[in-house]
This record gives structure tokens, C-alpha cells and sequence, in this order.
């Protein structure tokens, strides 16, 4: 089990259905900046996304086959147990509550989510509860997608900007940070559509996941 002390990541996502990409992102990160944990909160009913593929007790199964082996990772189902949108806002808090106002939390998002950060809600106040940490794609640089930031965003990253993911263990919220991240060009979108189409997706996820789609005829 993940230890109790040092800044924990928190990467959520429909995971639908999680993949090599998602796991080597948080891979990266802990490495890059030095996290204790990553917790994986698969989506309930997210707020910006049409709604997922497998419902929410399949996506924290196939998340929960996908960690296995790594005790620096694990899976948080809080938000596929709430009613209504699952708000980042609300899952940082209640994980703030948790953990103590002292401890680091580094929320992490890929580039383009960040883009779309100030259509969150409650978006400031998510610096109350913790650092963000971005990851970014080899041929999509930092300088390419601090070009596209709406203003009040470009504010607080103006602001708020890190140049060292470590950054994150000298205070418990508050920073952005950024990394490069090895360019996997996998999606889920692509991971569901070999599935439906008879294709095989093998090596785009583990095979515990995969062995749990077939058993569960997911996405046919």
C-alpha cells in the first residue's frame, strides 16, 4: 500500500478504458517529481465528456487489474459513488479533509485538459487544494500551448508557474508545474474502436484489462 507521508498525485479520468498511456503518464510524474503516490479516480458522471463507454464499476475493475503490482498506485472510487457530476473541486476537498491541510497534493492533467481548465468548476478555488502538474507531448512544447491559454488562465499560470515539478513538496497546493512525457500515442477512443471492430488491441493496454473487456463484452 502506498505510505502515508510525501506529495500525493491524483490523475482523474474516464479511463474508459484505462491504458499504457495513463499508466506510464503517472509513471513519469512520480518519477519527475518525486510523489509518494498516484491515485487514480475513475469519472462517475463527468461534467465535460459525453457519457462513458463501460459503466462505472467496470472502469474502476479494469483500473484496479491495471495497478496491480505497483504499490506506488492505487484507485479511488469516490467519484463513480456520487450522484450527479463528479467536480474536481468537490474530490479535492473531500481528499484534503483526508490526508490534512500540510500535505502536497498535485493534481495531474495533460496539456489539452489544462487548456480547458477556466470552463472547470469552482477552477481558482482548485489552487486552494493543490498544485497542478501538466503533462505535455514531445512536438507540443510548453511555448505551443501557453500560446492558446484563454487570459484568466494565462493569469494564474503567469502566476503560478514552477520551473521544477519538485517544486511540489515545498508547499501543500498553489503551483503549476509542467513535464515532458514520453509521446504513446495510444487513446481510448482507439482502444474501443479496435475492440468493436474485431481488431486487437493487445500491447495498447494490459492484458488483464483486455481479458476483462472480452469477458464482459465491453464495447462491442
Amino acid at each position: 500500500m502506498p505510505t502515508t507521508v510525501g506529495p500525493i498525485g491524483i490523475f482523474g479520468g474516464t479511463f474508459d478504458p484505462i491504458h499504457y498511456g495513463h499508466l506510464r503518464l503517472a509513471e513519469e510524474i512520480i518519477e519527475t517529481a518525486k510523489l509518494t503516490e498516484v491515485r487514480f479516480l475513475p469519472s462517475g458522471t463527468p461534467p465535460h465528456r459525453t457519457r462513458p463507454g463501460a459503466d462505472p464499476q467496470h472502469r474502476v475493475a479494469m483500473a484496479r487489474l491495471a495497478v496491480e503490482g505497483n504499490d506506488r498506485f492505487s484507485v479511488d472510487d469516490r467519484e463513480t459513488r456520487r450522484t450527479g457530476p463528479g467536480y474536481t473541486y468537490d474530490t479535492l476537498t473531500e481528499v484534503r479533509k483526508e490526508v490534512g491541510m500540510q500535505r502536497p497534493i498535485a493534481l495531474l492533467l495533460g496539456a489539452d485538459a489544462f487548456l480547458e481548465l477556466a470552463t472547470w468548476h469552482r477552477w481558482r478555488g482548485l489552487f486552494e487544494l493543490a498544485h497542478i502538474v501538466v503533462a505535455y507531448r514531445p512536438g507540443f512544447p510548453i511555448d505551443t500551448w501557453q500560446a492558446r491559454m484563454p487570459e484568466p488562465l494565462a493569469h494564474e499560470y503567469a502566476a503560478r508557474y514552477m520551473q521544477q515539478p519538485l517544486a511540489v513538496h515545498l508547499a501543500p497546493a498553489g503551483g503549476i508545474a509542467a513535464v515532458s512525457m514520453t509521446g504513446l500515442d495510444i487513446s481510448a477512443t482507439f482502444v474501443r474502436t479496435a475492440v468493436h471492430t474485431g481488431s486487437s488491441p493487445r500491447y495498447l493496454l494490459p492484458d488483464a484489462v483486455l481479458d476483462y473487456i472480452r469477458t464482459h463484452a465491453l464495447y462491442r
